[in-house]
């Protein structure tokens, strides 16, 4: 362990284990979700679990949050995943603190669930069904990048109390970021034309011959019909970064050298 670092362990849905927590705190990085509970309880554990950290945040005086959200068009009909993550920007807001929230789309990076299921679908499936939500756009963004910005927020006081969209260089289909993963990794897909397949199934398949939880895939799959594009580029002028291209950010999370990429 580093020098200087404390590990306390504390249980957002248990209230009195948050006051050691908080204890001494200036700063806090909020990076919860509750997906893997299931359709039915993970909202309502996401709202839980942010209303006890801003109680214990407000209490211990905690000075600044930083929240990690997520994309999706407001002014449309997000899937429930989407939306709890804005019903908990909400709820943060609310505290006494200055929270910056960083919106990013998909997060390449391993062991991110979004990543984990774009790995496994590219990595172990010959055939991946085809349909019209495969045509939504996304803009993904390296996990370095996301790093990057969070630290930067940290450092950079003009940033509390705003929201930024985070995203990387380019924007595309998922089915063409399934295209670009495929090759990056080596592999070949083929596209099978089908009629819309409920998420729930899918993700059933996908649980019962991968590690994934069943319930985040499904959450995510829910997704696919969200725009999740930046609209914005507010956080380039506050702290200047050059976004790293999405085949060498897939490379970097599959753990391959950069010269695997042309």
């Amino acid at each position: 362990m580093p020098d200087g670092v404390e590990i306390v362990v504390a249980d957002l849905l248990k209230p009195q284990t948050l006051g050691q927590a908080m204890q001494g705190i200036d700063t806090a990085y909020y990076l919860v979700h509750s997906l893997a509970a299931g359709a039915d309880r993970f909202r309502a554990l996401d709202r839980e679990a942010a209303e006890n950290f801003v109680q214990a945040a407000d209490q211990a005086g905690v000075r600044r949050v930083i929240y990690l959200s997520g994309l999706g068009e407001e002014a449309g009909t997000l899937s429930a995943h989407l939306a709890s993550r804005s019903e908990v920007a909400t709820i943060l807001v609310g505290g006494r603190f200055r929270t910056t929230t960083l919106r990013a789309a998909i997060i390449l990076g391993a062991g991110g669930a979004s990543f984990e299921l774009l790995r496994y679908l590219v990595k172990t499936q010959p055939f991946l069904l085809s349909s019209t939500q495969l045509d939504t756009l996304c803009q993904p963004i390296a996990l370095a990048d996301v790093l990057h910005y969070l630290a930067g927020c940290l450092d950079d006081e003009r940033t509390a109390g705003r929201t930024f969209e985070i995203c990387g260089p380019e924007v595309l289909t998922y089915r063409q970021l399934l295209e670009l993963f495929a090759k990056v990794a080596g592999t070949v897909n083929l596209f099978l034309p089908v009629p819309a397949i409920p998420a729930a199934v899918v993700g059933r398949w996908v649980g019962l011959f991968s590690t994934l939880d069943r319930p985040v895939v499904k959450a995510l799959l829910e997704g696919l019909g969200n725009p999740v594009v930046c609209h914005e580029e507010q956080i380039r002028k506050l702290i200047p970064h050059e976004s790293m291209p999405l085949d060498r950010a897939i490379a970097s999370a599959l753990g391959l050298s950069a010269d695997r990429v042309v």
